[in-house]
């Protein structure tokens, strides 16, 4: 086995991509791309950290929740977490971002190349506001890239099969997996107690 290090040595392994999956990257949102974005309730947000490492992350809300500002730009709220800030302090170090958007029961999903900055106008974040509490920042996307991504992945993953979901039971619940990672002596918080508390604090 030999470990692969240059452009030319990947496309003599891989050949050259098919001319439909060459030509179908977009410099901006079409109808399609808009119409994905409007429909999905949930994205994975790319960024990388100052010291080079990648890094991602999950959000989600109600279909919709990221805004189509125009062809553009894309407009992320940040709602309440667990303050770490990790993409926001990777975006202050370089704005690089990608969005991976999916649709529960639709195997192909959406990329989306940018870059990002962070808002804190007032005016902008209470577009996002849930009840009296809008969020802190907002993540402004001006868009590079956007296009499709095949379903092969999902389709292998059998992501949206109920057939291929497993019981909850299978996986310690977070409480315990952290109390055995961080070495934690107080009694573990179970599964039904922290969806609990999440539940209260979602907004």
């Amino acid at each position: 086995m030999a470990k692969l290090t240059s452009a030319e040595d990947l496309r003599a392994l891989y050949g050259t991509p098919n001319p439909r999956s060459a030509r179908k990257v977009l410099p901006a949102l079409d109808v399609h791309c808009r119409r994905i974005i409007g429909l999905s309730p949930f994205v994975v947000l790319s960024s990388t950290g100052p010291d080079g490492l990648g890094d991602i992350t999950p959000r989600g809300d109600a279909p919709g929740f990221v805004e189509v500002a125009d062809d553009c730009t894309l407009i992320l709220p940040d709602q309440p977490g667990n303050n770490r800030i990790d993409t926001l302090l990777n975006v202050v170090a370089n704005p690089g971002v990608g969005l991976l958007f999916l649709i529960p029961g639709m195997d192909e999903t959406l990329r989306v190349q940018g870059t990002a900055e962070i808002r804190d106008d007032a005016d902008l974040c209470a577009r996002f506001a849930v009840g009296e509490r809008a969020p802190k920042t907002v993540l402004v996307v001006h868009v590079r890239e956007a296009y499709l991504h095949c379903a092969k992945a999902l389709m292998r993953a059998r992501l949206w099969d109920p057939e291929a979901r497993i019981d909850r039971s299978a996986i310690p619940s977070m409480g315990e997996m952290l109390k055995d990672q961080l070495g934690l002596a107080a009694t573990a918080e179970t599964q039904a107690e922290m969806l609990e508390r999440y539940q209260a604090t979602l907004y």
